[in-house]
């Protein structure tokens, strides 16, 4: 039976909304189900970019020599670079030569520690320095880890030295910032812990943005940070 005008317009009509709502409907099933599965992803995400919170490194929590010399039955890792100084050390005569300091330990430094021994510094008198002696070039040499003033032992070995290799604390990090950490260089997108793994300790210039003058060695640098990401290198003086 033939459709006058107006009923063939008003069928049409409703099939442009029947079209409407379902494509409508199809639309909103997508956007869900996105939704839902973007949300799942994101802990995961989130886990990646904060991985570096979940590493928790081995500690010896020494209290004593004795416990401070089991440092000696594995390779330890310098944390802190160009920081912490070592002495030319006397085995033989169990003494350390305090007046002629030998260098700075680097960044990530592997350490063979020999022993952990007492000294006592000219300019600390009545404090005996608790040292850890190591072997470099076949000379031995000692660097401070604690002290002992009147029987009042504080050891702080754990924030010198990691006793377990960083490369596998931290083997979350790309190849290519390992490759840069272990040429002691600091490239763009590199956080800043990982920036210190390369180059040492740095000292803070500026919060806003995070800017931070990094001694290197004697070869300083200056990083800007924007969300933990090196963003900005430039010489330092």
């Amino acid at each position: 039976m033939p459709f006058d005008a107006e009923t063939r317009k008003r069928l049409q009509l409703f099939l442009l909304l029947a079209i409407l709502v379902a494509g409508g409907r199809a639309a909103w099933v997508i956007y869900d189900r996105y939704q839902s599965r973007k949300e799942a992803e994101q802990p995961t995400q989130q886990v990646a970019l904060k991985a570096d919170y979940y590493v928790t490194p081995k500690k010896l929590h020494p209290y004593d020599l004795k416990s401070a010399r089991e440092l000696t039955k594995q390779p330890v890792w310098v944390k802190v670079g160009y920081y912490h100084a070592y002495f030319p050390y006397d085995s033989r005569r169990r003494k350390t030569d305090f007046a002629h300091e030998a260098g700075l330990l680097l960044p990530l430094q592997k350490l063979m520690i020999t022993d952990v021994v007492t000294d006592v510094a000219p300019e600390a008198k009545g404090i005996r320095q608790i040292l850890a002696t190591f072997v470099l070039d076949g000379r031995t040499f000692a660097a401070t880890i604690g002290s002992d003033q009147a029987g009042d032992v504080k050891i702080y070995s754990d924030d010198i030295f990691f006793i377990e290799d960083p490369h596998e604390l931290y083997k979350h990090w790309p190849a290519a910032v390992w490759k840069a950490i272990d040429n002691r260089e600091v490239q763009p997108g590199m956080s800043e812990l990982q920036t210190t793994c390369a180059i040492g300790v740095g000292q803070l210039q500026n919060s806003d943005p995070r800017t931070l003058h990094y001694p290197n060695g004697g070869k300083p640098l200056i990083v800007t940070f924007r969300n933990d990401k090196a963003t900005e290198i430039k010489p330092g003086t």
